[in-house]
């Protein structure tokens, strides 16, 4: 039909559209995570259409579309006799693509960083290495009198925060045939030298989540430790607040513990960790 002269009609634009396209694959994405997510969490024999609907709150149809271009890409399977869901042989395969190319000193530096700032004191990254403590990173705090660690220095497990962190999330087992190898030599007076004096310190560990050196390695010096894990729930590290004791005082020693809870949980999350 010819329009009166001067009149004018309105089309859709271009931009607009490809706007709302762009938006609505990024919502598919996003749905399309959610049941792989809700998947790898549900039991080892899988998860049915309805209930994984209902657990990312999508009409059963959308779900199942979603569901068949995993499958097709091979990050979920559809067992066909019982009707479950799992998760496919491409998820796996991107899983491990990324325990291949993660680094625990990188993906802990912002970490060890803000916990720096946040506490003042000096902070340190360490893993176990043939029975020992051996750290890995350090950032330094401000302050005049600091401890330094640099990485690759090596202390024993027994009588420092990092190694009882580690040992808290180790088994009786390996705690032992380390003890056996390294023995437990005394550094200061304060030096835990028996296995049951050690086995109640990793109680107390456990319940509160860190481990303290209180002038167990080096005389006026404190330190603070939690464990850090991996996305199999294996202990991995620790990491550690250490300073003089005129600045670390026993007033300090639980608020400092629950920091490093924090930033522990946070790295064991980057590092794939589940829950800790």
């Amino acid at each position: 039909m010819a329009r009166r002269p001067g009149s004018t009609r309105k089309s859709a634009s271009p931009r607009s559209g490809a706007a709302r396209g762009g938006s609505d694959q990024v919502q598919s994405l996003v749905r399309a995570l959610s049941l792989l997510n809700r998947i790898a969490e549900a039991p080892d024999d899988g998860v049915s259409l309805t209930d994984l609907a209902q657990q990312v709150g999508l009409p059963a149809s959308t779900a199942h579309r979603l569901l068949l271009t995993l499958e097709q890409e091979r990050y979920v399977r559809f067992g066909a006799s019982r009707r479950l869901w799992s998760i496919g042989v491409q998820a796996f395969v991107t899983g491990c693509a990324f325990i291949k190319t993660r680094n625990l000193a990188a993906l802990a530096r912002t970490h060890l960083r803000r916990l720096m700032e946040d506490s003042g004191e000096t902070v340190n990254l360490a893993v176990e290495d043939k029975g020992e403590a051996v750290y890995l990173a350090q950032v330094e705090c401000r302050q005049m009198m600091r401890v330094l660690a640099r990485p690759g220095t090596r202390v024993p497990m027994h009588c420092s925060a990092v190694g009882k962190a580690i040992f808290s999330a180790m088994s009786d087992k390996a705690i032992a045939q380390i003890l056996r190898q390294h023995g437990m030599p005394r550094l200061t007076a304060k030096t835990i030298t028996t296995p049951a004096a050690l086995r109640a310190a990793l109680i107390e560990v456990r319940e509160q989540g860190y481990a303290v050196d209180d002038e167990e390695h080096a005389v006026g010096l404190r330190c603070i430790a939690a464990p850090v894990f991996d996305e199999t729930g294996d202990v991995i590290g620790a990491i550690s607040v250490s300073g003089p004791m005129a600045r670390i005082d026993e007033s300090r020693i639980s608020e400092l513990g629950q920091m490093l809870v924090e930033a522990a949980r946070a790295i064991s999350a980057e590092m794939g960790a589940s829950s800790v």
